[in-house]
């Protein structure tokens, strides 16, 4: 049950809220990843699992219950707590949603390995059989309202809702993810990029210089848009790709000119951690998002003959 060694503080803005949000991550004796909504009274903590989690559609994963106490945005924090090797832990937080910081993971890692962590060992979860959602598998739970402006954005973007997450038994023991995204974007196009976890330093060590500075992005021509929605009103150009409005380049400059695709699989192993240990898969996800991220290991969890559990500890 690896925990942090001491507590961390860190400060910064809220993508959606635009205002400033602190939170205070401490050790934790109990067994998982649990938010504190301190600026709420009488709200208990808030478990970063699979099954808490109440909204995907604001391109971020939020866990808790939405017409009570929930966090938006953790993904990233979740990421670099998967990375550092850390399921134990309490996050107190004074608002509801984690701060974007640079729009990445890297900040968070560094604070994690700052302060390092205790002994102990994340458990295992063996995937058993292939699980696969597809987008249409999400677009079929939404009201007939939501499946409408979906239908038309994509339409109008010229997106087909073809992608798909799929999890798959694998030989190494660890957790090999292909993520592609395909954009009508030129700036983006299709751009695949695939990394591997299995618990050792050097795949700690290939997260931290090959994806966990890759920041989220949009179209600068959507935060306007956004922002009277009350969304995106803290993003800026330290903290997001900004896409120009013809989508041949950017507002400020890329660190890889695959970017974009190197901050999926933040999110995709921040949403994996969700689970509570590392998914033992093969996983492809193409078009992916959160939604599907999510539905897949509800699918995956549904019935027991698909996964196997390992904990050493």
């Amino acid at each position: 049950m690896p925990t942090i060694n001491k507590k961390i503080e860190i400060s910064g803005l809220g993508i959606h809220s635009g205002q400033k949000v602190n939170i205070v991550i401490k050790p934790s004796d109990e067994k998982g990843i649990f938010f504190k909504r301190v600026d709420m009274k009488g709200t208990g903590l808030i478990p970063a699992s699979f099954d808490n989690v109440g909204e995907t559609k604001m391109r971020n994963t939020t866990i808790g219950s939405l017409d009570g106490a929930y966090v938006q945005t953790i993904e990233h924090l979740m990421a670099a707590l998967f990375i550092v090797g850390v399921d134990s832990a309490i996050v107190e937080i004074d608002g509801a949603e984690t701060p974007i910081l640079d729009g990445s993971a890297a900040e968070f890692i560094k604070e994690f390995q700052n302060v390092g962590r205790t002994d102990g060992k994340l458990k295992r979860i063996i995937v058993k059989r292939d699980v696969m959602v597809r987008a249409t598998d999400v677009f079929k739970q939404l009201p007939i309202k939501e499946r409408f402006k979906i239908w038309f954005f994509n339409k109008i973007a010229g997106r087909k809702p073809d992608g798909f997450v799929k999890l798959s038994p694998c030989s190494d023991g660890g957790l090999n993810i292909k993520a592609t995204l395909v954009y009508p974007e030129k700036i983006i196009g299709k751009q695949s990029f695939s990394y591997s976890y299995d618990g050792t330093e050097k795949s700690v060590n290939v997260f931290v210089k090959d994806v966990a500075r890759a920041r989220t992005f949009g179209k600068y021509s959507e935060w306007e848009y956004l922002k009277k929605r009350g969304m995106g009103r803290g993003a800026n150009e330290n903290n997001v790709i900004a896409l120009n409005d013809a989508g041949d380049g950017t507002i400020n400059k890329l660190i890889w000119p695959d970017e974009f695709v190197r901050h999926k699989i933040i999110d995709v192993v921040g949403d994996m951690f969700t689970a509570g240990g590392v998914i033992c898969a093969n996983l492809e996800s193409y078009k992916g998002s959160h939604a599907m991220n999510n539905l897949v290991l509800r699918k995956l969890f549904s019935n027991p003959e698909n996964y196997v559990i390992i904990d050493d500890e």
